[in-house]
């Protein structure tokens, strides 16, 4: 019972921050509240030690030479980035109307439309890189429906507000785990389309290069697109106009060869958009954990 108390006390305190934070900007506009979080997170990336290092232990692994300077000032811009896209799921029920801000481009998008007019599902796979959720947003914008997979957090304050957000965005919401999985295939099988992103170290997974450096990744992706012959499209909102829009590009689908072969073709693809554009990517994620140093 004690540690029940513990623990729902410290889920207050460590959902207060976040809360205070949209609060406070509550009345602005939209994109100065998403901007006004944005500066929020880029003040915390530069001020606050724990951030700051294990940022620049992973940027450091990709870009060894990188200066310290530089790498303050990536750090910094990727704050902002990630500050804006975290305000942007939090109100993904308002974010996903402003069509305005979404230009759609790529073979994808097309290679999405014959699927579901075939009748069959469709896997978007994409990455913690510029927006996500306006992937699924220029979907919907374009008379479609994409659910998603997330991975559940373990603040029930943080995990209650994000899922309900991002429902909004499209159904069903999956999580990860063994019942998510089941729930998933039923989707795909029933010509659904599910977007994965999948640029997280997945323990069970295997080696394969991401910027460079074997990573841990997950191959069910591409092991779902093969069972069930589904296309699967990578796709990447890209913040342009100062943040404020999104370019989103729906790329060719990834052929069918095999599953690790077509996962690494995702991961080439995801790295070098990041390194086309370092500070749009959440450099947080410890994809490299298994590495010493």
């Amino acid at each position: 019972m004690l540690s029940s108390a513990i623990k729902s006390v410290l889920h207050h305190a460590r959902y207060l921050p976040l809360w205070s934070a949209l609060a406070v900007i509550h009345w602005r506009s939209f994109d100065l509240r998403s901007r006004g979080l944005g500066t929020t997170f880029g003040v915390i990336m530069r001020w606050f030690p724990p951030a700051r290092r294990r940022f620049d232990r992973e940027v450091s692994r990709v870009f060894p030479k990188m200066k310290r300077s530089a790498r303050a000032r990536l750090g910094q811009e990727m704050g902002r980035h990630m500050g804006r896209t975290l305000f942007e799921i939090y109100h993904d029920a308002e974010f996903q109307t402003q069509y305005h801000k979404f230009r759609t481009t790529g073979p994808g998008l097309a290679a999405l439309k014959e699927a579901n007019a075939a009748g069959k599902g469709a896997i978007i796979v994409s990455g913690h890189f510029g927006q996500w959720e306006a992937v699924r947003a220029a979907v919907r914008m374009h008379g479609l429906e994409s659910g998603g997979v997330y991975r559940p957090h373990k603040n029930r304050h943080y995990a209650r507000r994000i899922r309900a957000e991002i429902e909004a965005g499209g159904k069903p919401i999956l999580a990860t785990g063994r019942a998510g999985t089941k729930a998933l295939v039923r989707h795909l099988r029933d010509g659904g389309i599910i977007s994965i992103l999948l640029d997280e170290k997945h323990a069970e997974g295997v080696r394969i290069p991401f910027l460079g450096l074997e990573a841990f990744t997950s191959l069910s992706a591409a092991q779902l697109a093969l069972k069930y012959d589904l296309p699967m499209i990578p796709a990447y909102g890209i913040r342009i106009d100062d943040g404020n829009a999104f370019r989103v590009e729906f790329e060719a689908p990834i052929p069918h060869t095999d599953s690790t072969t077509m996962t690494r073709a995702f991961n080439d693809s995801l790295s070098a958009r990041i390194m086309a554009d370092p500070e749009q990517w959440y450099w947080m994620l410890r994809r490299w954990d298994w590495v010493s140093g």
